[in-house]
């Protein structure tokens, strides 16, 4: 019987962390606005109320692939582990998402270097693209809590 439950947990788990991570990338690229990507990480009021507009659509976007999951699939969640579960994917992803906090964790594990690579230099545009060690560790950044977040939503 233990195995059983289990295996349920895990199942459970891995269809929650599949529905956050999936809300994830469409929120990340698909429903956040120009506006709040280029101001997300500014300094001042302007940064953060457009990152807080940016985490709310992006946390909104979680909730209903939630509520997706739990339509198609008929499984049933504790409302009070997916709120946990939202609220670390919401607070992590803002201080993800305002630059400053990623660029400094990034500086004190050695790693300053690769969050600067294929940016663009001071005064020129000379790399717009997707590229970039910063993209890639705030990308790895949100995944890894997306994990933690699921463990508590399943």
């Amino acid at each position: 019987m233990f195995a059983d439950s289990t295996g349920i947990h895990a199942a459970t788990f891995a269809a929650v962390f599949v529905a956050l991570y999936v809300a994830h990338q469409v929120a990340d690229h698909w429903v956040q606005t120009q506006h709040q990507a280029d101001c997300k990480g500014r300094p001042g009021w302007a940064g953060r109320v457009a990152c807080a507009a940016h985490v709310a659509t992006y946390t909104f976007t979680a909730g209903l692939a939630l509520v997706f999951l739990i339509a198609g699939t008929g499984l049933r969640l504790d409302s009070s582990g997916v709120a946990v579960g939202l609220t670390i994917s919401a607070i992590t992803h803002y201080i993800a998402d305002r630059r400053t906090p990623l660029q400094r964790i990034a500086a004190a594990l050695g790693s300053a270097r690769f969050y600067a690579l294929g940016a663009p230099r001071p005064g020129r545009d000379d790399n717009p693209s997707l590229g970039t060690g910063a993209y890639a560790l705030d990308q790895s950044w949100h995944i890894g809590w997306l994990f933690i977040a699921a463990l508590f939503a399943a």
